[in-house]
């Protein structure tokens, strides 16, 4: 290991000759341990022909490896009342396990197979196959979800977050069993990872299993190809989804700045006052509804009567991303007023800007959600993998003080120079009654609502 140790707060930071970097936190609150294993690898890695490969590989990583047979995977942690999962999304991947403090040694020996000995069974790979194509087809059979994805992919035209996690049907239907046991060769490997173990543990017992488990891992050879830098948007575009369906919906998507970005939590302040404060933990923030009784797009909206709700969202990411806006659209008011009165709402912020009460009452929010963000083990260790894989876990102690340091200048700046007519994209999905026809086919620049600058 390199002699140089550092020690953050109650983190500690270690990197084994391999690559491995790993973070340690004692929480000693009950007698439980969550390790999660974090990969720098996700969805704006993939390459032409391999869209949804890093979701795919994260499939196959729980069917067994040459020392954990495939329906042994799951009991190792279940027989011990322990919780297990994973996902995938543009910047990471990552698997976790908590349970009690007494099986850590287990956890650590099911993420190190994983890292090292995954099989990769043609069989399995294409079962696989059948799994997510069926997962693809079931979200595009979600309005909103689907108006997600031709909203994302209409907003960028080159960098790679345009195409969804779960990737493209074509590509999902020609990849090989070669394909995905090369890209896991590539990607997951000790210099690539970082390994987070937080609760009722001691530091250095966690060290000596991790070398143990971890140590004799070989390096690999990780290819750092940046992703083609996004141009500046010069007008608005548009993009409207026209299927079956009973309810419309509304989606106004914004390129928004990264995690590292000077007006990223100012953004996220000027969110709190248009939707409701959400807070940055992607595994736990939208799982609580916001406040939103005094935000202004839920007073407008939805006090308004025009929609059923109304949602905003801006989540930390390695490269500047989307901040969208989502409305639900109620019975029988047509999309292009819904449209209209969002818009009415954002040019005001933009033009004018918010309060200074707006502003402390989404501070106060945005740190309360900071809390609950680290109410458990499982979380806080969450925090601390995922913003080392987009920036630094060194972000995570600092985001109530960035929250706090936002001004109104600081807001007003962001709205004026994010929420720009050229700067946005908007969908609808415009629903359709049943019939038996074929449905139509999803196009660009279809949409008939306003335009405001």
């Amino acid at each position: 290991m390199q002699p140089a140790e550092q020690t953050l707060g109650h983190v500690h930071e270690e990197l084994l000759d391999n690559g491995l970097r790993v973070l340690v936190q004692e929480v000693r609150t009950a007698p439980l341990a969550s390790v999660w294993c974090w990969y720098r690898v996700g969805s704006k890695n993939e390459g032409p022909g391999l869209t949804g490969v890093s979701h795919w590989v994260e499939h196959m990583n729980f069917k067994g490896t040459t020392n954990i047979p495939r329906d042994k995977v799951k009991g190792i942690i279940e027989q011990f009342g322990g919780y297990w999962n994973g996902y995938t999304w543009i910047d990471q991947t990552t698997y976790t396990e908590t349970a009690t403090r007494d099986v850590l040694d287990r956890m650590l020996f099911i993420e190190a197979e994983r890292m090292a000995n995954c099989l990769y069974d043609p069989a399995d790979c294409e079962s696989e196959r059948t799994v997510i194509i069926s997962e693809l087809q079931g979200g595009e059979n979600d309005p909103d979800q689907l108006l997600d994805q031709e909203l994302t992919a209409t907003a960028f035209r080159v960098h790679p977050y345009a195409h969804p996690t779960i990737g493209w049907l074509g590509d999902l239907q020609t990849m090989t069993r070669e394909d995905l046991f090369s890209y896991y060769r590539r990607h997951y490997v000790p210099n690539n990872a970082t390994l987070v173990i937080v609760g009722d543990v001691d530091r250095d017992d966690v060290m000596r299993r991790v070398v143990r488990h971890f140590g004799s891992i070989q390096p690999g050879e990780v290819a750092k190809i940046p992703a083609t830098r996004e141009p500046e948007q010069l007008g608005e575009r548009r993009v409207t989804v026209s299927r079956q369906g009973t309810t419309a919906y509304l989606k106004i998507g914004y390129h928004a700045p990264s995690v590292v970005d000077a007006d990223f939590f100012p953004l996220l302040a000027l969110d709190a006052v248009l939707t409701g404060a959400k807070g940055v933990n992607l595994w736990a923030s939208f799982r609580t509804p916001a406040p939103q009784r005094s935000a202004r797009l839920y007073r407008a909206l939805v006090d308004g009567g025009f929609a059923s709700a109304v949602n905003g969202g801006l989540v930390p990411t390695q490269e500047p991303f989307l901040y969208t806006i989502s409305v639900t659209a109620t019975e029988g008011t047509a999309l292009n007023v819904v449209e209209e009165t969002a818009l009415a709402q954002l040019d005001a912020v933009r033009r004018h800007g918010i309060t200074d009460h707006e502003l402390q009452k989404a501070k106060n929010q945005l740190r309360a959600r900071l809390v609950f963000e680290g109410d458990c083990i499982s979380n806080i260790a969450h925090q601390l993998g995922y913003f080392e894989t987009i920036a630094s876990w060194r972000l995570v102690p600092s985001l109530a003080a960035r929250i706090d340091a936002v001004t109104l200048q600081q807001v007003g700046e962001a709205a004026a120079t994010r929420l720009k007519s050229t700067n946005r994209t908007i969908g609808w999905f415009d629903p359709q009654p049943s019939t038996d026809e074929q449905p139509p086919a999803v196009g660009e620049g279809a949409g008939a609502g306003p335009a405001s600058e």
